[in-house]
């Protein structure tokens, strides 16, 4: 199999919406996005050998998402997540434990398609169990670009595990309220633009992204703060909008856009995705 450009790292799993299941988790979503946008795109994740694994394996083929490095697991199942909408239609999530993806292994084919890969793409909610952090961080020290998408679920939210993955990544995005949590822990004050600042000088990252919900997003690297509002849509819900915004601006950032261009483009596939409901609708031609 041709090597893929970039490889998601993480949980694959079905978001139980009260009108039905859809498949689901971060990192799953971005490969989703990423290859929509052309970008090939491998996951590494591990599901049951239940009925509900079988079905989640037959949607990623379904969606061209290479499921070669997807891991059977016969003692775990599948991985399911309660999902309930407030009005406005933000998620709350109860995500069951532990599941398959708890225990997703670093094989060789994975080291293999790491090294191969421009960028590994991974969050932080996968290391809520040691089997799937001590893979996660195997495959870190292979990768060549690293991309953080921090994600702190209660009650997964370790201050120490977080500064480690900071510490190793390149490029790291968390949204508004993260960027709130994450900064208190650290006595970094200011407003957003002094904080971000602060997180790329503290961490030696790349580039730092906060998402602001429907107020846009924000960027920072060495070089400067850049800003996009957000877009005005009607919100069906809200899963899967960050994802699909990091997918957008990895797609920009390998062509070389600018970062305000990355921006941008992102904004409008968030935007896009809380228009339609759950994680992985279809891009509009």
């Amino acid at each position: 199999m041709a090597a893929s450009t970039v490889i998601c790292f993480g949980e694959v799993l079905w978001d139980l919406l009260p009108s039905g299941k859809v498949a689901g988790g971060a990192p799953m979503n971005v490969a989703f996005h990423l290859n929509q946008l052309g970008v090939a795109t491998g996951m590494i994740s591990r599901v049951g050998t239940d009925a509900l694994g079988k079905e989640l394996l037959a949607f990623l083929q379904e969606k061209n998402i290479p499921t070669d490095l997807i891991q059977p697991d016969p003692q775990h199942p599948t991985g399911t997540v309660h999902v309930s909408l407030d009005a406005a239609g933000h998620p709350a999530y109860e995500i069951v434990k532990p599941v398959a993806w708890d225990f997703i292994e670093a094989e060789a084919a994975a080291e293999t398609a790491v090294q191969a890969a421009e960028m590994l793409v991974y969050g932080s909610l996968v290391c809520r169990l040691s089997q799937s952090e001590m893979s996660l961080k195997k495959l870190i020290a292979l990768a060549r670009y690293r991309v953080l998408d921090v994600n702190l679920r209660q009650p997964y939210v370790a201050e120490s595990l977080i500064r480690e993955l900071l510490l190793t990544a390149d490029l790291v995005k968390m949204n508004d309220e993260e960027l709130s949590i994450i900064t208190s822990w650290l006595n970094i004050g200011g407003e957003m633009p002094q904080r971000m600042a602060s997180m790329v000088l503290r961490f030696d990252l790349q580039g730092l992204i906060v998402t602001l919900g429907a107020e846009g997003a924000a960027y920072a690297d060495p070089a400067g703060f850049y800003e996009t509002p957000g877009l005005a849509v009607q919100v069906q819900d809200t899963i899967g909008s960050g994802d699909a915004f990091l997918a957008g601006f990895l797609q920009q950032k390998r062509l070389g856009a600018s970062p305000q261009h990355c921006l941008e483009r992102a904004c409008q596939l968030g935007a896009f995705v809380a228009t339609q409901k759950g994680g992985t609708p279809v891009h509009p031609a």
